[in-house]
């Protein structure tokens, strides 16, 4: 495929990921690409707004360290091809960004610093970017966590549906307010799986992957998403009992190059807590779907489960005063 699109040949390697089919493609040690194929369910229209929303980032600020998005032979950005079983599938090739995923280190908080930098940079570049389909309804963004709520069913009962439906209580209380807040294009799951460092790298970020959750939505949220993915991953680490330390280092470098009023710095830590209750909703109810895929599809839930039990024991004036401490 590869070849017949774009003239590359070599080896690839498959990656883990959650729909697509992607591989590294290793063109003989020369250059290496990411090929993406598309489940067949995505929608071309949705396929577009992402390349399309990525090509506009790079255009706006070539030193974001994104992806670059290759054409085919005939210079179609989505070129189409049919499988052996007749399905129709979307294919991307994209550039390969060496290193490491942040999720596989420990960063310091001036590295976190230079993260919430980043975050800021990316806003920026696609404020006045759109698309047709920047308005999707999008499971992964916590705007519509509430309309997920039958998915508690898939939560034994218990102490962890207690926690999930304490979440879409506090939800329903601050979701006029989500309401009003600036929204535009972005990015919507800056998490640690999707920045590629390197510590040999003055500027640490080498990379910034994966749009397929670009959504236009609230600035509140994509901050808070990245916020949550900065909490620990031993909350009983040193005996901490403030699992947003890390998280208001990437904060603080964000206030450096983009602005948030005092009304979204008291949302987001709901936000996060929101996008903590989404996450363990809809992995388990995929997991339950798709069996054979359920390891990589679970493999953030237990924590998950440990940073909404923290929320859980938190007031509500506690969780709204979280980034003024």
């Amino acid at each position: 495929m590869a070849e017949r699109l774009y003239g590359k040949s070599g080896l690839t390697k498959r990656f883990e990921s959650e729909k697509d089919d992607t591989f590294l493609l290793d063109c003989e040690g020369k250059e290496q690409f990411v090929i993406k194929i598309a489940h067949p369910s995505e929608s071309l229209e949705e396929l577009d707004f992402q390349v399309n929303c990525m090509r506009h980032v790079e255009s706006k600020d070539p030193s974001l360290p994104i992806p670059r998005v290759f054409q085919d032979r005939n210079g179609q950005i989505l070129p189409v091809v049919t499988t052996s079983t007749g399905e129709a599938r979307v294919v991307r090739l994209f550039s390969f960004i060496p290193g490491t995923p942040l999720d596989a280190m420990i960063s310091n908080p001036e590295q976190r610093a230079r993260i919430g930098e980043l975050l800021a940079q990316l806003r920026h570049a696609m404020a006045d970017f759109s698309h047709p389909a920047d308005s999707r309804v999008l499971a992964w963004d916590v705007t519509h966590l509430l309309d997920f709520a039958d998915l508690i069913d898939c939560i034994p009962s218990g102490e962890r549906r207690d926690w999930v439906s304490g979440t879409f209580h506090r939800f329903a209380k601050i979701k006029s307010r989500l309401d009003r807040c600036r929204r535009q294009v972005l990015h919507n799951d800056f998490n640690t799986s999707n920045l590629i460092v390197d510590c040999h790298n003055p500027g640490f970020v080498n990379g910034i992957i994966d749009f397929g959750d670009a959504v236009r939505t609230a600035i509140a949220v994509d901050v808070a998403t990245a916020l949550l993915n900065q909490m620990p991953k031993d909350i009983g680490d040193a005996g901490r009992c403030d699992l947003f330390d890390e998280a208001r280092d990437v904060l603080r470098g964000y206030t450096r190059f983009a602005d948030l009023t005092e009304q979204e710095l008291r949302l987001i830590p709901f936000l996060s807590m929101g996008r903590l209750a989404a996450r363990v909703l809809l992995t388990s109810w995929r997991a339950q779907l798709f069996p054979e895929n359920s390891r990589y599809i679970l493999r953030n839930t237990e924590l998950g489960w440990m940073h909404l039990a923290w929320f859980s024991s938190l007031s509500t004036r506690q969780i709204s005063d979280l980034l003024f401490q």
